[in-house]
């Protein structure tokens, strides 16, 4: 008798490949003139996406082969190693600062952000720790939410130094969610909420420029040509992109207008070129990723699989709606790249890499029927 062949989530896998072929177009076309500035090649952005991608997909290739509860022996290792690479990017030789901040590491000729690395690190660990601990445990104060936060304080105090709050916040976010899912106390996440809303306010009060990007927030017309004038014109392309937008490739902003237009203002480019109806289909993609995503976590016996699996959803459906909400003035400016489409080889090779492990726990999710 032949054992059934496991099979991966295909509707998934298609919606991917489509988030993935429309960021390769948006990063060709945003990507031209600020290539062509910086680096004096129109498609220098495009050729280093092409080659993120190609190591990312063979990531994502490797990993849905390996059985997920492998790396449940190595997910200390792992994160220890994540920790190394965050404290790396404060020492010379090893560190890179961009515009003031700390976020990248060289390691010779290749260069990368410890940060994404940590967000892959941490799913793991808590899946893995919190699994081991069961539902009655992941509830009590003492063995649940103190150790919890014991880690984020860790994991934060050398994100908060490079400094990165926007990514701060998503892992505080994905954390929560596994939290959440592990059974942890309602009390317990309504106090982290809170807590967590209390240090964003603190932080805000900490650096001027946190304070600007929030004034700028409750007033757009705040700074227009300072603080302000990211947002102001994020705004206009997408309000210039109207119902069916200016045409692929037609954008007006991306011409020196727009600041960082193939990462955290893509979609802004995105929204100008094809317009209402073409930026509420990428929003609609991202949520059929984030069902498919927790239907894969539901139908997991396994509660290490369905944790990690909660995990890898929460960071692709947060880390997109973040862009998306802070590219369109919901929230404040926070510099977090939109998944799969923005420009960013490690943030899309590490995140392909994690989406290749949510394959494998949906291979075997279908054993259950």
């Amino acid at each position: 008798m032949k054992t059934a062949k496991l099979t991966f989530d295909r509707p998934f896998f298609f919606v991917l490949l489509t988030l993935l072929a429309i960021g390769l177009i948006m990063v060709a076309s945003a990507g031209v003139v600020y290539g062509q500035v910086r680096f004096g090649d129109n498609y220098y952005f495009l050729k280093q996406q092409l080659l993120g991608l190609g190591v990312g997909l063979t990531l994502l290739y490797i990993f849905q082969k390996i059985n997920y509860r492998v790396w449940q022996r190595f997910v200390v290792p792992i994160f220890i190693l994540a920790l190394v690479l965050l404290i790396l990017v404060f020492i010379p030789g090893f560190g890179t600062t961009v515009y003031g901040a700390a976020r990248w590491v060289e390691l010779g000729p290749i260069s990368f952000q410890p940060s994404e690395v940590m967000k892959f690190a941490i799913i793991l660990y808590l899946a893995a720790w919190l699994s081991n601990k069961g539902r009655v445990k992941a509830s009590d104060f003492y063995e649940g939410l103190v150790p919890f936060l014991a880690l984020m304080a860790v994991v934060g105090f050398l994100i908060i130094k490079q400094p990165d709050t926007g990514t701060l916040g998503l892992i505080f976010l994905i954390s929560l969610a596994i939290f959440f899912a592990s059974g942890a106390s309602i009390v317990h996440i309504l106090a982290l909420v809170l807590s967590g809303l209390v240090a964003l306010f603190v932080l805000i009060r900490m650096a001027p420029y946190r304070m600007q990007r929030f004034l700028v927030f409750m007033n757009p017309e705040h700074d227009p040509m300072g603080f302000g004038y990211q947002m102001t014109q994020a705004l206009l392309a997408i309000g210039s992109g109207g119902l069916f937008g200016v045409g692929l490739g037609q954008s007006r902003q991306k011409f020196n207008y727009l600041p960082e237009p193939v990462t955290d203002s893509i979609f802004a480019v995105l929204g100008e070129e094809v317009g209402l109806i073409g930026a509420t289909v990428v929003v609609f993609l991202f949520l059929f990723l984030a069902w498919r995503g927790l239907r894969i976590a539901s139908q997991t016996s396994d509660e290490f699989g369905r944790l990690l699996a909660v995990g890898i959803t929460s960071w692709i459906t947060f880390q997109a709606f973040i862009n998306i909400s802070a590219i369109t003035g919901l929230i404040p400016l926070t510099g977090i790249p939109l998944p799969f489409i923005s420009y960013g080889g490690t943030s899309l090779a590490v995140l392909l890499a994690a989406v290749g492990i949510l394959l494998n726990i949906s291979k075997h999710s279908t054993l259950k029927g």
